[in-house]
């Protein structure tokens, strides 16, 4: 039995050996160099730009992530999407008197404009100067521009690109500067999409009327977005931030079908475009130490990913950047001293741990809710556990929950906060190897700025 583990274990590597001198003519003929070389890089002029930022994505989620979706029958971890494309990694750190460790509003806006800046800032400097943004730049130069976040397109993130304020908590100044901000007489953001219901269709402001009396569509559900071909649109599918991949109904898009949207109605602009695709809800998974909810998001973020390097790859003049702004939760692939970190329990999850909670919190069964949502057979203890915390509020019942999923997968958690590690930078297309090695996330945010005035990805 141990040599058929053994030849089992050393057989890929002689087929992989194999194809590796067999194939190297394969790879150095192809017609497509995006084949024979993965990153895409050339010193092509670059027309259009996807920044794309995984909020709260450190490494330990992108490492938890690629075991999450690994075959358990290869005797090696797959590879995820985004791993062919890693080229660094960034410094997350803000300039806050107080704070060292930043939130989504600096790194955002520090990203975005190419400036450091305070905890909930957005798009203003240390001064609560307005700084211009690399969108801004992007329609000055006459590109189309886009926005796509599952939280509301209100928060920090989007806000920071899009917007000025200088505190990410004025939600409904923010989404009235989405309005009333131009340059040279025409809104700032073509392709509008994520939650928001609430901020924009207010009793004193009608925004979404307002933005359809200008031109644009509104649409709320996914066939309605599907359905629509209108190179403006604001699209609200939320009242604020959207639900979690794994929790969404058939009316609600994913996060990749928002940016397929998008690439759709922004590459009809003949001077390129810039887009800006957040997989917001990796943060709020961290914050609330839910790894079920973290994994769904990581795929949702992956397949949007996907989206952007096929589009790229099509193009040939598209540089994609793929960063997080910081980690969070402290999440670790380990606990209690033990050494396993196993994540089937969690793919046998239908719904995340909230959504579980709410229902209970709302009258029904916590036992017969569990066996409906989860294909695991559950012990007295872990029942009891969650029947004794539906006595409470929902947060505990939610927390009850998500603690047997961290004890069956040896989940750990650090804090409910934010982290400062530095985080992975992917990179593909045109000079995209400019961002490889360690770069501050200023600079990234500068190398991102330079390209849209002048094609080129070099530091000023």
């Amino acid at each position: 039995m141990l040599y058929k583990s053994i030849v089992k274990k050393l057989a890929p590597l002689v087929l992989v050996s194999g194809l590796a001198l067999g194939g190297f003519a394969l790879a150095t003929s192809t017609e497509d160099p995006a084949q024979a070389d993965p990153g895409g890089k050339s010193n092509a002029k670059i027309k259009n730009v996807i920044f794309l930022i995984g909020d709260g994505m450190g490494s330990q989620y992108t490492s938890a992530y690629r075991y999450f979706q690994d075959r358990p029958d290869s005797p090696y971890t797959e590879d995820t999407a985004f791993d062919d494309y890693l080229i660094g990694m960034q410094e997350t750190y803000s300039w806050d008197e107080e704070e060292s460790v930043t939130d989504s509003a600096a790194a955002a806006t520090t990203m975005a404009a190419g400036v450091k800046t305070y905890n909930g800032a957005i798009g203003v400097d240390v001064e609560k100067e307005r700084v211009k943004t690399a969108l801004e730049i992007a329609k000055e130069e006459g590109k189309s521009t886009g926005l796509v976040s599952t939280s509301h397109v209100n928060h920090a993130t989007p806000a920071s690109f899009g917007t000025h304020n200088e505190s990410r908590k004025n939600y409904d100044e923010i989404a009235d500067d989405y309005y009333d901000e131009m340059i040279d007489g025409e809104h700032k953001v073509d392709v509008l999409l994520g939650g928001g219901t609430d901020y924009f269709e207010r009793e004193d402001r009608d925004l979404a009327q307002k933005f359809q009396d200008d031109g644009y569509s509104y649409v709320t559900s996914r066939d309605e977005m599907m359905s629509d071909n209108n190179e403006q649109v604001l699209g609200l599918f939320a009242p604020e931030g959207m639900d979690k991949m794994i929790d969404r109904d058939e009316d609600t898009p994913s996060l990749e079908e928002m940016t397929s949207s998008a690439l759709d109605r922004l590459s009809k602009e003949k001077d390129g475009f810039f887009l800006m695709v957040e997989g917001s809800q990796i943060d709020w998974a961290g914050h609330d130490n839910d790894v079920v909810a973290a994994m769904s998001e990581m795929e949702d973020f992956e397949k949007a990913f996907e989206e952007a390097i096929a589009y790229a790859k099509k193009d040939k003049h598209t540089l994609v950047v793929t960063t997080a702004d910081h980690s969070t939760g402290g999440m670790t692939m380990g606990r209690d001293g033990e050494y396993k970190w196993d994540p089937e329990p969690l793919k046998a999850a239908k719904r995340t741990p909230d959504f579980m909670a709410s229902a209970i919190a709302d009258g029904a069964d916590a036992e017969e809710t569990l066996n409906k949502y989860v294909d695991l057979s559950f012990t007295e203890e872990e029942i009891e556990s969650v029947e004794e915390a539906a006595d409470g509020e929902t947060e505990e019942i939610d927390d009850a929950i998500e603690k047997i999923f961290d004890l069956r997968s040896g989940t750990g958690w650090t804090t409910d906060g934010h982290t400062g590690e530095d985080v992975n930078v992917y990179g593909y297309g045109p000079q995209s190897d400019a961002f490889s090695g360690l770069h501050d996330n200023h600079e990234v945010g500068k190398m991102i700025m330079n390209t849209l005035e002048s094609g080129r990805t070099q530091m000023k």
